[in-house]
């Protein structure tokens, strides 16, 4: 059997560097996916914030990641959050076949809220991994992705001028002063 791995966590908390380093170290084949609606990277990379970067397929739809799911050992799927909840499916499809499947994404979204299918993924996966950026603030563990600029869409595509890190005790400050 193969099995799921989550890592999520907030911004700048080092998910898609450590589904890199995962991907590499491991001395199997793979294949890494990442949605169409992450446009900050080449078309056909992903790219951590340290500037580590593997190829990987841009696809709209998680279906598309099955015409795969026998020629790899391992298949990384990058910022889970934009994908429709087909992929928790898709994951098991994949995981019950013999697949390693390494997942990384937002756990919330910048209202605190859980975010698209990360919830489901990290149900039935077999190891979930939360990372943490440090606080801009305090220092702390950073859980919160806050958007510093005025947009109530849940999804919005952006960096650290649009986004910064922030603790609990941050989040909530800046949350009660709006």
């Amino acid at each position: 059997m193969g099995r799921i791995e989550v890592i999520c966590g907030s911004m700048f908390s080092g998910k898609t560097e450590e589904l890199i380093n995962r991907v590499k170290s491991s001395n199997k084949s793979f294949k890494v996916f990442k949605p169409n609606l992450d446009t900050r990277n080449k078309k056909n990379k992903i790219e951590s914030h340290s500037k580590l970067e593997i190829e990987a397929t841009t696809i709209s739809k998680p279906n598309d990641i099955l015409e795969y799911k026998n020629k790899f050992d391992i298949i990384g799927i990058d910022e889970a959050q934009f994908f429709s909840d087909d992929i928790v499916d898709i994951c098991n499809i994949l995981a019950n076949s013999g697949v390693r499947v390494i997942v990384a994404g937002l756990d919330m979204d910048y209202s605190g809220k859980p975010f698209g299918p990360m919830p489901f993924l990290m149900a039935i996966a077999e190891v979930v991994t939360k990372v943490h950026a440090i606080c801009n603030e305090t220092g702390e563990p950073a859980l919160y992705s806050y958007r510093k600029v005025e947009n109530n869409e849940t999804i919005m595509i952006g960096e650290k001028k649009e986004y910064m890190p922030l603790s609990r005790k941050a989040y909530i400050s800046k949350i009660r002063k709006k």
